[in-house]
């Protein structure tokens, strides 16, 4: 299936407390739309790797996805190598998203950067038609992507762009809410972490409103480009306004 919106995330939960709302505010007019994990999340204090699938599949749901899939990378000890690069390759193929979203370039996890630079990496090479990729046995046909997004995760980041998601904050805590290994949960016998307190989720929403300050709306999600984005016509901007 072909999908105009793809995210690579590490861990299941990074997609939704990064770019759940423009995966929901993009789905709303019509866009197609995924998530593939790297990882299980297998190395996560809480839970293990089946309640985070089954987690993920009930995220996938409220984010109302096209697609969700698992590369099954090794927690924490992936590589950007060319093992691990043909990996995202495939999948990058098999989807053919014009938009590719990933983790933050750095942050607190190791693992977010390494694999925005696997993700970043593997984007370009997919363009490169003597690289050979297979689905089920038959030779995939290269695709680059026109933009890779980073996301912003734990480490403030400044912005290269901020998108409104104030229609869709609800339903993105709804999906966030559904790792209920993950986050605040006072009836779960499991220990607490850095994420799992009462104050992750509220620095969440914080961060929304922070961005969403920056554009005059309520809730909005900021992410970065390498690449320099452009536009044509001042038109948006003047209806906006009149």
């Amino acid at each position: 299936m072909k999908l105009d919106l793809l995210v690579f995330a590490v861990h299941p939960d990074d997609a939704e407390l990064s770019c759940g709302g423009i995966l929901l505010a993009e789905k709303m007019k019509g866009k197609k739309t995924g998530v593939v994990d790297l990882t299980q999340g297998e190395l996560g204090t809480r839970g293990n790797a089946e309640t985070r699938k089954a987690e993920a599949s009930a995220a996938a749901k409220i984010l109302q996805l096209d697609i969700r899939d698992n590369l099954q990378l090794a927690d924490g000890f992936f590589k950007n190598d060319e093992e691990h690069q043909r990996k995202v390759i495939a999948a990058i193929r098999k989807y053919q998203p014009e938009i590719i979203f990933c983790n933050a370039p750095e942050d607190r996890h190791p693992d977010h950067g390494r694999s925005a630079k696997l993700v970043a990496d593997a984007a370009f090479l997919s363009g490169l038609r003597k690289i050979i990729t297979t689905d089920n046995g038959t030779i995939q046909e290269a695709w680059r992507p026109k933009y890779v997004f980073n996301f912003i995760q734990d480490k403030y980041l400044q912005p290269d762009f901020v998108i409104d998601i104030s229609g869709v904050m609800e339903k993105k805590l709804e999906a966030i809410k559904a790792y209920g290994t993950q986050f605040h949960n006072p009836d779960l016998n499991e220990p607490q972490t850095y994420i799992s307190s009462p104050d992750f989720l509220e620095s969440v929403i914080y961060r929304s409103k922070m961005f969403g300050k920056m554009i005059g709306v309520n809730y909005a999600e900021g992410f970065i480009s390498k690449k320099m984005i452009g536009f044509n016509s001042f038109d948006p901007f003047i209806k906006e306004n009149t």
